[in-house]
This record gives C-alpha cells, structure tokens and sequence, in this order.
C-alpha cells in the first residue's frame, strides 16, 4: 500500500518516525519536503521555513511561492497514494489539530476516492462535519489499522 502523510509541518519529527514505521511494515510512503529553498536560493530545513512563514507578511513573495510550491507537490504524492494517513496531534491547545491546509489535502483525496486515516481522534472543530463526511478511519495511534 502506498501512504501520503499529512498533517501540519510542526508535526514533521513524528512524521519521519511514522514512516519508518510503515515502511518497517511494507508500506511505501511518501511525506512533505525535508528542505526548501530560501529567497537566496540556498537550502532550509521545512521546520526552519515553518517558522519564517508563521512570521512572513503578505508582501514576502518567496515564502508564498514556496507555500504554493509545497501545496503543488504533495497534491501530487496525495495522487500517488492508496490512501493518506492525517497526523492529528495537539497543536495550539487543540487535540487532534487539522488546520487549512489538511483540511484541503483531506477534500482532494476524498475527491480522488482515496482512503482516508486519522491517527487520533476528530477534534471538536467548526468543520467536524466535514472531516466525517469523507468517512474517514479513526486508527486510535495502531498503524496496522490502515489496511
């Protein structure tokens, strides 16, 4: 089975450790990018753009082309796949976090007629309905639920 992992880029070290995880398992899976290339045209870590995006204003150009780019590329790895996997930790004070750009992955693959799993359970969110309107699986952390 082939696994496009999504979830928000502050969750990017418990990604890694969930693809090793599957992949131990036989699954082939794909994540976000681990670098990308700044406004000098040099490499940075995803987690270190993470942090200049959150801090960027409208007008800071490369960051957005970037944003656009990363959107672009994991839309594709989303095609690609059998299934995604939604990592849904805390984030914010908030269980189970999806944010924006999630909840856009979660529609494309639903749209694509993909599998869709949570690693936790769905957040009280303005958009709960949503999220169970795309009949996703609820895993409760067990890996060897994503079948």
């Amino acid at each position: 089975m082939r696994i496009t992992i999504c979830g928000s880029i502050a969750f990017y070290d418990e990604m890694q450790k969930i693809k090793q995880d599957l992949e131990v398992m036989g699954r082939k899976v794909q994540l976000p990018p681990e670098k990308v290339i700044d406004e000098r045209g040099e490499e940075i870590s995803v987690k270190k753009y993470y942090d200049i995006r959150k801090m960027a204003n409208d007008k800071e150009n490369w960051v957005w082309d970037r944003k656009s780019e990363a959107i672009m590329n994991h839309f594709k790895k989303i095609e690609w796949a059998d299934a995604i996997l939604v990592l849904n930790y805390e984030k914010n004070g908030v269980p189970g976090y999806i944010g924006g750009n999630t909840l856009m992955e979660i529609g494309l693959a639903f749209f694509l007629k993909k599998k869709i799993y949570f690693l936790n359970e769905i957040p009280e969110l303005s958009y709960k309905e949503e999220l169970l309107g795309v009949k996703s699986i609820v895993i409760g952390g067990d890996l060897n639920k994503i079948i």
